[in-house]
C-alpha cells in the first residue's frame, strides 16, 4: 500500500481531549517523542493511559505546526488493542484477493511506520511473544520494520513514535515483557490521581456537581483500599465518571454507584455487600 493510499484523517485527533496532568508525564513524553525514545505506559485500568496518548497526539501536532510556521503537520494516532490471538500478520499486513489479483494490505503498524505519528499498542502483554518481537528493530537505533512476506525493510518516518501499555496488576510469569523488549523503552507509571484531582476529572467528564464528584473520588479511594483482599482491581476513574454521568442525569447516587461500580467490579455477593456499605456511608 502506497503512503498516498493511507487515509491519515481517519487517525487524527481533531478536537483537544481533556487531560489533567498528575506529575511531569507530559514533559517526559514530549522529550521522548522528539528524541525518538519509545515509551511504556504502566498502570491499572481506568487511570487515563489511553486518554493521555490521545492528548499527546493532539498536543504534539499543534506544537509541530507552530514550529513549522503554519505548515500543516499530522500526528495520527493508530491504536491496536492487543489480545492473545494477535499475530505479526495482524500488525504488519497481509495479501488479500481482490477480484482476480492478489494485493498487499498494510497492517496498522506498517501504516504508522509509513506515515509517521504514534502507534499505540494497548495491553501489549496480551499479545503472543512471537508477535511482540516485530517491534524490536523499530524500538532501537535502527527504526526499521522488516516485512518478510514481501521481502522489504521499511525505514520509519521521522515522526513515527512507538508507545505500548500494560497493567502490571494482571502480570504473571507467562504474561510479562521480556527484558529484551522492556529495555528498549522508558517508562511512565500511571496510578489513580489524588482525591482533589480525581474529583476535578469526574466533575469535568460527567458534568456532575462538585460535591458529588468529590464524594465519588472518596468512594474510589476507599474501594481501592480493599483491592487485593477481595478485589482483583480497584474502581478506576472511568467507572467513577460513569457513576457521575448517571447522577447528573437524575439517578440517585446510591443506585448510580450500584450500577456503575458495585455490581460491575465483582460477582461475589460478600464483596458487593462490603462495597455497598462503603457507598451507603458516603451517600447516606
Amino acid at each position: 500500500m502506497d503512503v498516498k493510499e493511507i487515509n491519515i484523517e481517519e487517525y487524527r485527533i481533531n478536537e483537544e481531549p481533556y487531560y489533567l496532568p498528575v506529575r511531569d508525564e507530559i514533559d517526559i513524553f514530549r522529550v521522548a517523542f522528539y528524541s525518538k525514545i519509545p515509551v511504556i505506559l504502566k498502570g491499572p485500568t481506568g487511570t487515563g493511559k489511553t486518554r493521555f496518548v490521545e492528548y499527546m497526539a493532539y498536543t504534539l501536532e499543534k506544537e509541530m505546526e507552530l514550529s513549522s510556521e503554519g505548515e500543516e503537520i499530522s500526528v495520527p494516532l493508530i491504536t491496536v488493542a492487543c489480545h492473545e490471538d494477535l499475530t505479526t500478520t495482524d500488525l504488519v499486513g497481509k495479501f488479500l484477493l481482490k477480484g482476480d489479483e492478489t494485493i498487499w494490505v498494510d497492517g496498522p503498524l506498517t501504516k504508522a511506520v509509513k506515515v509517521g505519528g504514534i502507534c499505540y499498542l494497548d495491553e501489549i502483554v496480551e499479545a503472543r511473544k512471537d508477535t511482540t518481537v516485530i517491534i524490536h528493530p523499530l524500538s532501537d537505533h535502527r527504526r526499521t520494520l522488516p516485512i518478510d512476506k514481501v521481502g522489504t525493510i521499511i525505514e520509519a518516518h521521522n515522526n513515527f513514535f512507538l508507545v505500548i501499555s500494560y497493567n502490571p496488576g494482571y502480570q504473571s510469569v507467562i504474561k510479562d515483557l521480556k527484558q529484551s523488549t522492556r529495555q528498549r523503552f522508558i517508562s511512565l507509571d500511571f496510578d489513580y490521581p489524588p482525591i482533589e484531582k480525581e474529583a476535578e476529572i469526574i466533575a469535568h467528564e460527567s458534568s456532575v456537581d462538585k460535591k458529588n464528584a468529590y464524594e465519588l473520588a472518596r468512594l474510589g479511594e476507599k474501594i481501592r483500599n480493599i483491592k487485593g483482599h477481595a478485589l482483583t482491581e480497584g474502581a478506576g476513574t472511568r467507572v467513577l465518571i460513569y457513576a457521575g454521568m448517571l447522577i447528573s442525569n437524575g439517578i440517585s447516587p446510591r443506585r448510580a454507584c450500584e450500577a456503575a461500580i458495585t455490581t460491575l467490579l465483582t460477582d461475589e455477593k460478600e464483596v458487593q455487600r462490603a462495597i455497598g456499605e462503603i457507598v451507603t456511608a458516603i451517600f447516606p
